[in-house]
C-alpha cells in the first residue's frame, strides 16, 4: 500500500509522468512486433488483455505497467516535497527536521538542550532477507536506472535534443526490462541475498549520509540556531546499520557457520574498501602546501609516531607529496588501514594497522583541528567532515550482523551437549522451567565447558557451536564492532536466554569481568506472540536480575563506550498480528513496551527496543513518523533498532532521494519524540482503558475466525498460498518445520496470501466488532474517539493503519477467490463472517471519522482506483490459472501443472507490484 515514501503524492503530476512512461513502453512493444499488446495498453482493443496470443507476456506487460505507475508516483511524491519545501519552507513537511525543530521550539525546549541531545540519538535500520521481495535483483536494477532517468528529465535546463536523448535512453531500458524474465525460477541463495544487502550498505547509504546531514544543517539554520553546532560532525545524530542476511538461522538450514564467516568477512572487506576510497578521494584534492602554513605540533608528533610504527611503509607515505603535510598525514592514515584480504590467520600484520575504526576517527579529528588552527575551518567542515561521518557510521565493519536462532533449536542443542558430557540431557527440552533454572544456575557457576573440541555432539549442538566459534574467531581477530546480538526467537522463559551463556562458555566467548564471567555479545529476547508479549516484562526482569546478565551488560557498556547500561528487547509484529489480529497486536506491543521499560528501570538499565516490522501494515509497517510518535513514553531513551524487510528495502532505499527522506524521518522523529517525552513527562491518556477493551474484543473476534471449522481449508483454497509456497522469492522455507498447520506457517506467507486475494484480514479483521462493542458498552469513550482530533498518537496510528488496510480489501475480489473453496458450507460460513466484519468495520470507522473513508483517505482510495482495472484482470486470470493448476495436480498431470507455474508466479509478481506490497 501507500508507503511513507509516497505519503504526499501529487496524483496529477504522477498521471502525466505515467502517461509519458506508458507511451514509451507502448512504442517499444510496437517496435518489437507486439502490436496487439500495445493496442490493449492504449485502450483501443476490446476484450481482455490476457486473451492475447501469449498470456504470459500479457501478464508481464501489466506487471511492467504497474511498476511504471509506482515509479511515476514515487517521483511525484519526491518532486512534491521539493516544491512544498521551496514554497513554504523546511517546516512544511511532516516528520522531517524542519517541522521537528519548530515543534520543539514551541514546547520551549532550548537550542542548547536540543544540541546536547543530538549526538545521543542512535538509529539502526537492520536489513533482512525475509522472502517478500518478489522482483529479481536484475529487474530492480532496471527499475533504478529507469527512475534515475525519470528524475533526470525533471531538469528544465535540457535542450529539445537532450530531452529526446533521455526519452531514447528510457526506451532502451524498457526494452531491456521487457526482454528480461521477471520471475525467479530458482530460489536465491544466501550469497545472492547478501550481495543485495551489501549494495545498500556499501553503495546507497554512504551516498545518502551527507544528504541527511545537510538537511539537518539547513533546518537548524532556518530555526535560527548556531550553524557551527551542526557543522561539526561530532555533534550529529548517530546512524548505523545492521543485517540479518547470513546470520539469521531461525528455520533456515542454509545459513551455516561458513555462511556467517563469509558474511562477516565480506562486510569488513567492503567497509575497509569504502573508507579507503573516501580517504584517497580526500587526499587527491587536499593539496595544502606546508610552505605557506604549518601543521600543529600535535599533528606533526602523531605523524612521526605513525611513520615509526609503519616502518618502510610509513616512510614511503611521507616521501610522497613532500611539502604537503596534510596529504602526507592522509597517506599515513591510508597506509594504516587494515588489510582487505582478510587472510585467516592470527599473526601480527607486517606493519602497524588500526585495530578499530575509533583510532582512525581520532586521527581524522586531529587532522580537522589542525586545519582549523590555520584558518581552514571551511575545508575541514566541507571536505573532511563527510569522511569522518563515513568512518564513524560504517567503521571497519559496514554494519552489525545479528545471529538469530529459535529457542526450541537451542533446547535440542543443549540437550545434545549434556548427553555428550555424560549427563542425562534427553529430557531437557521438556523440563519444567523450575527444573531448567535449577540446572542452569548450577552450570553457570562453573567455567568448565561440557565437551572437548574433538568430541562428537548432535546436529543442533554442532550447528550452534560452529556459529559461535566463528564469532569467537572474528572477535579475537577484529573485535566486536561487526557482531550484533544473539537473538532468541520465541522467547518463552528466562531459561531460553540463559542457555545462550552456556553456548558462549563452550567456545570461549565468555570473559572474566567483575566477580565472574560475562558475555561480550548481547543476548536479546524476541517476544512474538500475544501471550509472550503479556509475560515479557517478567522474563526481562528475571533476566536482568541474573548476575551473569548484569556483568555482561557492564562489559558491553565498556566495549562500546556507552554512557549508560543498555539491554535490547526485540518485539515482533508479524507473529503477534497473525496470533491476535491488528488491534490486539499493536496495542499489545504498546502495553508490553511500557512494562518492559519499567522492568529496565527497576534495574537501572535502559531498554533498547528492536522493532521487528515487516513490509505490510499487517506486519508492522505504516508511516514512520506516526509509528515513532505512537511509541510509549520513554521507549526511545536508548535509541531505536528496526528491521527493514523484503520489498520495503527497495521501495524505501533503492533511490537515494527516497532513502534520504526515509532515514531523516527516523532521525528527526526520534529526536523530537525523546525531547518531547522528557519535557512533558508521563501522563496516562483517558482512552487507554478503551484501547484495552478494543484489544480484548478484537482478539476474540479474530480468534473466532481463525479457529472456525474449516478455516485452514478455506485459507488454502481461497488464497494462492500453494503458489506462494512454490515461489522462489527467498532462500528461507515458508514453514518453520514443514508441518501443514497454521501454527507452523510463517507470518509472511500468511499475510502475503490474504493480500493477494484482497481479503487482507490481518490488517483489519476484528476492528469493527471491537468498535461496535465499545460503542455499546462504553459510549462515552466511543464519543471521545469520534470527537478527538487524533492528537493521541497511539490511537491515531492504530486506527489509521486499520483504515488504510480495509480500504485495500476488495469484497468483489474476495468473493471470486472464495469460489475456489470446494466445500459449500465452509465457503459460505467463512466468507459470510469475513464480509459481515468488513461491512461492520467500514461502518464503524466512518462513524469514528465522521464521513466516508474514501474522502478521508483520498490518497489511499486514489492509489487503489488507479490500479483497479488492471488488478481486476490479473485477479481473474490468477483464479482461472489456480483452478487449472490445482486440477492438474489433483489428477496427477504433473507436466501440465508445471507448465502453468511460471504464468501463475508471474501473476503473483504482478499483483504484488500493483498493490505495492506482498507480505
Amino acid at each position: 500500500m501507500i508507503t511513507t515514501t509516497m505519503s504526499v503524492v501529487d496524483f496529477d503530476k504522477a498521471a502525466i509522468d505515467f502517461q509519458f512512461l506508458l507511451d514509451c513502453f507502448i512504442e517499444v512493444l510496437q517496435e518489437l512486433g507486439q502490436t496487439k499488446l500495445a493496442t490493449h495498453l492504449r485502450g483501443e482493443h476490446s476484450g481482455a488483455i490476457t486473451e492475447c496470443e501469449h498470456p504470459e507476456r500479457a501478464v508481464q506487460a501489466l506487471s511492467v505497467v504497474f511498476q511504471l505507475l509506482n515509479m511515476a508516483e514515487e517521483n511525484s511524491a519526491a518532486q512534491y516535497r521539493r516544491q512544498l519545501e521551496s514554497n513554504e519552507g523546511v517546516e512544511s513537511l511532516s516528520g522531517l527536521w524542519g517541522e521537528a525543530l519548530r515543534h520543539l521550539q514551541k514546547l520551549g525546549i532550548t537550542e542548547a538542550e536540543i544540541a546536547a541531545e543530538l549526538p545521543n540519538i542512535e538509529v539502526e535500520p537492520t536489513l533482512t532477507a525475509h522472502p517478500t521481495e518478489a522482483k529479481r535483483r536484475t529487474v530492480l536494477e532496471q527499475h533504478r536506472e529507469l527512475y534515475l532517468l525519470l528524475v533526470k528529465r525533471e531538469n528544465r535546463m535540457w535542450t529539445p535534443a537532450e530531452r529526446e536523448k533521455i526519452r531514447t535512453d528510457i526506451k532502451v531500458v524498457l526494452e531491456r526490462l521487457w526482454r528480461t524474465g521477471e520471475i525467479l525460477f530458482e530460489k536465491p541463495d544466501v550469497g545472492t541475498e547478501r550481495q543485495n544487502v551489501l549494495h545498500y550498505l556499501h553503495t546507497i547509504f554512504p551516498d545518502v549520509l551527507p544528504m541527511i546531514d545537510q538537511r539537518l544543517e539547513k533546518a537548524w539554520s532556518v530555526a535560527g540556531f548556531d550553524p557551527k553546532i551542526t557543522a561539526d560532525p561530532r555533534n550529529l545524530p548517530r546512524l548505523s546499520f545492521g543485517s540479518w542476511v547470513g546470520g539469521d538461522r531461525d528455520g533456515h538450514p542454509l545459513v551455516t557457520a561458513d555462511t556467517t564467516r563469509e558474511t562477516l568477512q565480506e562486510m569488513r572487506r567492503h567497509a575497509i574498501r569504502l573508507v579507503r576510497h573516501h580517504l584517497e578521494q580526500l587526499a587527491s584534492k587536499l593539496s595544502i602546501s606546508g610552505r605557506f602554513q604549518s601543521p600543529t605540533g600535535a599533528m606533526e608528533e602523531r605523524m612521526e609516531i605513525m611513520r615509526h610504527k609503519l616502518g618502510e611503509e610509513g616512510q614511503r607515505a611521507l616521501d610522497r607529496n613532500r611539502h604537503e603535510p596534510w596529504r602526507q598525514f592522509l597517506n599515513l592514515m591510508i597506509a594504516s588501514l587494515p588489510d582487505e584480504s582478510l587472510q585467516e590467520h592470527f599473526d601480527e600484520p607486517a606493519h602497524y594497522q588500526y585495530k578499530r575504526h575509533t583510532e582512525l576517527l581520532s586521527d581524522i579529528e586531529l587532522f580537522m583541528s589542525s586545519l582549523s588552527a590555520i584558518g581552514g575551518a571551511n575545508i575541514s567542515l566541507g571536505d573532511v567532515a563527510p569522511v569522518f561521518r563515513i568512518a564513524q557510521t560504517f567503521g571497519f565493519h559496514l554494519g552489525r550482523l545479528d545471529i538469530r536462532q529459535n529457542s526450541r533449536f537451542h533446547d535440542l542443542a543443549l540437550s545434545q551437549l549434556m548427553t555428550a558430557a555424560g549427563l542425562d540431557g534427553a529430557g531437557f527440552p521438556e523440563w519444567s522451567e523450575e527444573k531448567r533454572m535449577e540446572f542452569l544456575e548450577r552450570e553457570l557457576l562453573s567455567p568448565r565447558p561440557f565437551t572437548h573440541p574433538d568430541m562428537q555432539v548432535g546436529p543442533e549442538a554442532e550447528t550452534v557451536l560452529a556459529c559461535y566459534r566463528v564469532l569467537f574467531e572474528h572477535a579475537r581477530q577484529y573485535g566486536y564492532d561487526g557482531i550484533g546480538s544473539l537473538i532468541v526467537s520465541m522467547t518463552r522463559n528466562v531459561s531460553d536466554l540463559l542457555v545462550v551463556y552456556l553456548f558462549a562458555r563452550e567456545v570461549g566467548l565468555m570473559e572474566p569481568h567483575g566477580d565472574g564471567d560475562a558475555c561480550p555479545i548481547p543476548v536479546v529476547p524476541l517476544f512474538e506472540t500475544i501471550d509472550d508479549l503479556e509475560r515479557s516484562h517478567d522474563i526481562l526482569d528475571r533476566f536482568l536480575a541474573h548476575p551473569v546478565t548484569r556483568r555482561s551488560i557492564a562489559l558491553q557498556q565498556e566495549l562500546h563506550g556507552r554512557s549508560k547500561p543498555v539491554q535490547q528487547a526485540m518485539v515482533g509484529y508479524s507473529d503477534s498480528n497473525k496470533d491476535g489480529g491488528i488491534i490486539t497486536s499493536l496495542w499489545g506491543l504498546y502495553r508490553a513496551e511500557e512494562r518492559l521499560i519499567e522492568a529496565g528501570r527497576k534495574h537501572g538499565i535502559d531498554v533498547l527496543f528492536f522493532h521487528g516490522r515487516g513490509g505490510s501494515i499487517s506486519r508492522g509497517a505504516g508511516p514512520t513518523h506516526r509509528f515513532i510518535r505512537a511509541q510509549p513514553h520513554g521507549s526511545l531513551d536508548a535509541g531505536l533498532r528496526v528491521t527493514e524487510q523484503g520489498e520495503t528495502i527497495a521501495q524505501k532505499y533503492a533511490n537515494r532521494i527516497s532513502a534520504a527522506y526515509n532515514l531523516e524521518l527516523f532521525l528527526a522523529g526520534i529526536t523530537e519524540a525523546r525531547l518531547e517525552h522528557r519535557k512533558d513527562g508521563y501522563r496516562p491518556h483517558p482512552l487507554e482503558k478503551a484501547m484495552d477493551l478494543l484489544a480484548r474484543s478484537s482478539n476474540q473476534a479474530y480468534r473466532q475466525l481463525i479457529e472456525a471449522d474449516g478455516l485452514l481449508d478455506f485459507f488454502r483454497q481461497a488464497t494462492p498460498i500453494d503458489i506462494i509456497e512454490s515461489s522462489r522469492i527467498g532462500s528461507r522455507p515458508a514453514r518453520r518445520t514443514g508441518k501443514q498447520s497454521l501454527d507452523d506457517l510463517r507470518a509472511i506467507p500468511w499475510v502475503f496470501s490474504w493480500n493477494q486475494a484482497r481479503f487482507g484480514i490481518s490488517g483489519w479483521y476484528g476492528a469493527g466488532t471491537a468498535l461496535e462493542e465499545l460503542r455499546t458498552t462504553d459510549p462515552d469513550s466511543f464519543d471521545i474517539m469520534r470527537q478527538t482530533d487524533f492528537s493521541w498518537a497511539p490511537f491515531h496510528y492504530i486506527i489509521n493503519n486499520v483504515a488504510t488496510s480495509v480500504l485495500s480489501a476488495d469484497p468483489w475480489v474476495m468473493e471470486k477467490y472464495a469460489s475456489l473453496v470446494e466445500d459449500r458450507t465452509i465457503r459460505e460460513n467463512l466468507l459470510g463472517m469475513i464480509q459481515a466484519e468488513y461491512l461492520r468495520t467500514m461502518r464503524l470507522l466512518e462513524l469514528i471519522y465522521g464521513g466516508s473513508l474514501k474522502e478521508k483517505y483520498f490518497n489511499v482510495y486514489r492509489f487503489i482506483e488507479n490500479r483497479k482495472e488492471g488488478l481486476g484482470k490479473l485477479h481473474s486470470l490468477q483464479i482461472d490459472l489456480l483452478k487449472r493448476w490445482r486440477n492438474h495436480k489433483a489428477t496427477g498431470n504433473q507436466e501440465q501443472a508445471e507448465s502453468l507455474l511460471p504464468e501463475l508466479l508471474l501473476t503473483v509478481n504482478a499483483i504484488s507490484g500493483g498493490l505495492r506490497t506482498t507480505g
